[in-house]
């Protein structure tokens, strides 16, 4: 139900120092599905952690639109951990606070079907019309469109309630409490009442373009293949092995507010009033984590501890045509820099983002009602990153700023 509406922390250092990476960072090597820009392995590992550069990143300023923060950083065998207070209401967040962590949880819906291919259970490449017949209708979308396609944004599905009217701000604050299953995000998307019934955006394998609602589906087929609920799913698969143990899924069918400590999110009224947010429903896939424990995930995530090396590939390989090279992204809002812009950057589940040393950032942003996340690591894992922030408006973009101050501090630029 809610896009992805924040710059990766990774990306914002770049836009904001004005360069891109070196042109040696070329697409090269096979893979299943393409490959990302080749380059160093690490950023700047042999330089330490700038703690005071930190602190001083993470401090909200008045006119950063953000409640506060929580941020972790490890590089080069260091550790730094850092937060803003509630400049709300004044009073301390914990280093362990707990916040929503948004579509940081489509890497998870990855790891999970990609996890079921090793198994044997599901072929990236069958269409989702296969394993859930009736499901697209078929005189809209007459191309089979293949589970790998709905993980690397290429699928062509429409968006999340395509065609619906704009919400006023009340009325999004009071729909935050609703939960929503993949059923009836599918079915309010794809048989909508009172506007016409949208169809494919483009054909699927042509292009890449964000789309969340490939992800509702991804949803559906994992609870479909397994018999099991989502949230069963992510625990025993992703959530214990890792010992991820102050995540939370979402509780199917009540909202439920962030556990304490928790990092607050406001969001206004039309007559001002600031409302304080954790408390949210959401969908099957949402999750309350800490910078803690998804430090935890990317770093099982790329030694090995989830996937089987074949499965993994995935995660950095991004969707190339038949001519070799990768696909274009559908617009200018994303994929926007280093050499290969306005090309496909997101592989299965993940983003790469090219860094000023020619290194590249793997992760995943993510926006709730309240909160922007994101969590990034380079593939050899010497530098990791892990961030949420607290909004204090509707209109905030202060989370694209204060992730380009954190992201330079953490280069040493």
């Amino acid at each position: 139900m809610r896009r992805s509406s924040a710059l990766s922390l990774a990306a914002a250092a770049v836009v904001a120092l004005g360069v891109v990476a070196p042109a040696q960072a070329a697409i090269a090597g096979p893979a299943a599905a393409g490959t990302a820009p080749a380059g160093p392995a690490t950023a700047g590992s042999a330089t330490g952690l700038d703690r005071a550069a930190l602190r001083e990143a993470i401090r909200v300023r008045p006119e950063d639109g953000v409640a506060g923060v929580v941020a972790e950083v490890h590089k080069g065998g260091q550790r730094w951990l850092g937060t803003s207070g509630d400049v709300v209401t004044g009073k301390r967040v914990s280093r362990g606070a707990h916040f929503q962590i948004g579509s940081i949880s489509k890497p998870m819906e990855a790891v999970i079907l990609l996890q079921l291919s090793a198994e044997g259970r599901v072929d990236l490449d069958q269409s989702v019309q296969h394993y859930l017949p009736g499901l697209l209708p078929e005189e809209r979308f007459t191309d089979p469109i293949s589970v790998r396609q709905l993980l690397n944004h290429t699928s062509g599905l429409p968006h999340d309630l395509e065609g619906a009217p704009a919400s006023s701000t009340d009325e999004e604050i009071e729909r935050r409490l609703d939960y929503v299953t993949f059923d009836e995000v599918i079915r309010q998307t794809l048989h909508p009442e009172g506007r016409p019934a949208p169809g494919p955006r483009f054909r699927p394998g042509t292009r890449q373009e964000y789309n969340s609602f490939g992800y509702r589906v991804a949803g559906k087929l994992i609870e479909e293949i397994t018999g099991h609920s989502y949230q069963h799913e992510v625990s025993v698969r992703i959530l214990k092995p890792l010992k991820m143990r102050q995540s939370r899924p979402t509780v199917p069918g009540r909202a439920t507010g962030v556990p304490r400590p928790y990092l607050p999110g406001y969001l206004d009224r039309s007559n001002g009033e600031l409302v304080d947010v954790n408390v949210q429903g959401g969908l099957p896939a949402s999750m309350t984590s800490t910078t803690g424990d998804l430090d935890r995930f990317i770093s099982g995530l790329f030694d090995g501890r989830l996937l089987r090396p074949a499965q993994a590939a995935e995660l950095f390989a991004v969707p190339k045509g038949a001519d070799g090279k990768p696909l274009p992204y559908a617009d200018g809002s994303d994929c926007n820099v280093g050499p290969a812009k306005g090309t496909a950057c997101y592989s299965v589940g993940l983003k790469y983002v090219p860094l000023p040393d020619g290194s590249l950032l793997w992760g995943k942003t993510g926006s709730e009602p309240g909160y922007r996340s994101g969590v990034f690591a380079t593939r050899d894992l010497t530098l990791r990153a892990v961030y949420s922030m607290g909004t204090s408006s509707f209109r905030s973009n202060g989370a694209l700023t204060v992730a380009q101050r954190l992201t330079m501090a953490a280069l040493g630029n």
